[in-house]
């Protein structure tokens, strides 16, 4: 018996035993209008009046076009999730595209039928799918599979079912419009989340480890301040970098950035470097010049290496951090300035001040929110990150088709304590690309002080040219290996050569496949 499309009016009069099942599922619904409440209880009410084998409850997802099955009778969990169909897609995707029901008396006869929950195509079975619907628009399906029965049967229980579905459509709209509300909240969620991690994630600084992601907390925490920061960490671990987050997230963004690095001037000038000078104040002066406070000026002023200022121009700090003016070096007259202050050392401050080096006070009034940067060998999980960042930068600019490195490289800088921090890393990696041939950066390519230790045997012992060819070699071929996961011909084609050779060299120098699938 072929496909047919029911064209049978829901309005009929039911029988006793349906009023019984209609009146069953009207309870439930008046007990609920939660889908999720109702719709067990309804596919086991249908399952009892028609001896149904399996029952399922499918919603079009409006955004993506997709068919889901919300709720099943017969059904495991694994065979409910392989429910899925596009519109027009089965039987069920063409109920839902034309809006019409389809009876389909034998299972097995059907080629719509693409069993996609895998539960048979018997020819004892017969499909019924009935679209459910909201005036004009199907929001979904409600089927049954049941034993084989007459087309008449089939006809009208068909239109039971239809019935059914104008009676759950009401919940099913309710249920849909709170899955996507949900996913609405998800979406707005998931966008603050991201918008939250930019904030807390500057984009001139590189790295997500756990360490890191407190200095970015700290960041989002004073931007929007005026207080005064103090950024402790050891020299080359970007210190500046969290002046510049602070500052370009501030209310001050669009004024100036001026820094001062204290340990690069003679103490003979850094009074006139951050205060200015008139003419005539001293030998040289031969006109008003003025200081790193005023071209501050609304603005941040970063004073980097702060614990090297000698007592005297402490004092002068300190004044200008209390009256928040400045005097010009021969000058007497008062100049307001409005500067956010920006401090960094890798000094240890307060044991400073305990050995009278530095003022007290003047800590104290730097010291009103403190960053700690931590140093690179205590965040290791941003290594790598930060190497392929360098990497892709000195690859564009030295134009280098250098984009990868080797996992003895990725080994090396891991085992590697980096006393030079960022800054030694970025010097490693530009100086590595310079001297990179290939696509993959080796750890031959490395500075001699990321070998000791942890090179070659061959290296170590000072080995002839022979050792250090064949560890080269080595290097090489286990970088192809890894490359292709084990397989010795995709690596032999790689390396521009035959298996059989690639072969030879394996077992030469101890390599086996197996150790790199």
């Amino acid at each position: 018996m072929a496909d047919v499309a029911s064209d049978f009016s829901p309005t009929e009069a039911p029988a006793e035993p349906e009023l019984r099942l209609l009146y069953e599922i009207s309870r439930q619904l008046d007990a609920s209008l939660d889908l999720r409440d109702v719709v067990h209880p309804v596919l086991e009410a249908l399952a009892r009046h028609m001896n149904m084998n399996y029952g399922t409850l499918t919603l079009l997802h409006r955004q993506t076009g997709e068919i889901l099955i919300e709720a099943a009778h017969g059904l495991t969990p694994q065979q409910t999730r392989r429910g899925r169909y596009k519109i027009g897609e089965g039987v069920t995707g063409r109920v839902i595209l034309t809006g019409e029901p389809v009876v389909i008396p034998r299972k097995s006869e059907s080629p719509l039928l693409l069993d996609r929950t895998r539960r048979g195509k018997s020819p004892e079975a017969s499909f019924l799918c009935v679209p459910i619907k909201l005036g004009a628009e199907v929001v979904g399906a409600l089927s049954v599979d049941e034993p084989t029965k007459p087309e008449s049967e089939l006809r009208e229980d068909a239109r039971l079912l239809s019935i059914v579905a104008s009676m759950i459509a009401q919940a099913v709209q309710l249920r849909r419009a709170a899955q996507e509300e949900q996913e609405r909240l998800e979406n707005e969620n998931r966008l603050l989340r991201e918008e939250l991690q930019e904030r807390f994630h500057p984009e001139n600084i590189i790295g997500n480890s756990h360490e890191m992601q407190a200095v970015y907390d700290q960041i989002a925490q004073v931007s929007k301040t005026t207080a005064t920061v103090l950024i402790y960490g050891e020299t080359g671990t970007g210190k500046e970098l969290v002046a510049h987050a602070i500052h370009f997230n501030s209310d001050r963004a669009g004024g100036p950035f001026v820094r001062v690095h204290c340990a690069a001037l003679p103490e003979t000038l850094i009074e006139s470097e951050l205060f200015g000078h008139v003419k005539g104040a001293f030998t040289g002066a031969v006109a008003d010049r003025k200081g790193r406070f005023e071209m501050a000026d609304g603005g941040t002023l970063f004073l980097d290496e702060i614990g090297e200022i000698s007592p005297a121009i402490q004092v002068r700090l300190l004044r200008v951090l209390q009256e928040r003016e400045i005097e010009r070096v021969g000058e007497s007259k008062p100049r307001r300035v409005d500067v956010r202050l920006i401090a960094a050392t890798h000094r240890d401050l307060p044991a400073r001040v305990a050995e009278g080096k530095f003022r007290e006070d003047l800590y104290y009034r730097l010291n009103v929110f403190p960053i700690y940067v931590p140093p690179l060998r205590n965040r290791k999980a941003d290594i790598i990150q930060l190497a392929e960042h360098f990497l892709r930068k000195y690859a564009q600019e030295q134009r280098k088709k250098v984009n990868s490195l080797s996992a003895e490289t990725v080994q090396r800088l891991l085992a590697y304590r980096w006393p030079g921090n960022v800054r030694e890393l970025e010097n490693c990696i530009e100086r590595a690309v310079l001297l990179c041939e290939t696509e993959t950066l080796q750890p031959r390519h490395l500075p001699p002080t990321l070998q000791v230790g942890d090179a070659p045997e061959a290296a170590k012992s000072g080995a002839g040219l022979a050792a250090q060819v064949a560890a080269f070699e080595r290097d090489l071929i286990s970088e192809a290996l890894r490359a292709t996961k084990g397989n010795v011909a995709a690596a032999a084609r790689r390396l521009q050569t035959t298996p059989r050779i690639l072969g030879y060299q394996m077992k030469k120098l101890g390599l086996r496949s197996e150790s790199f699938a």
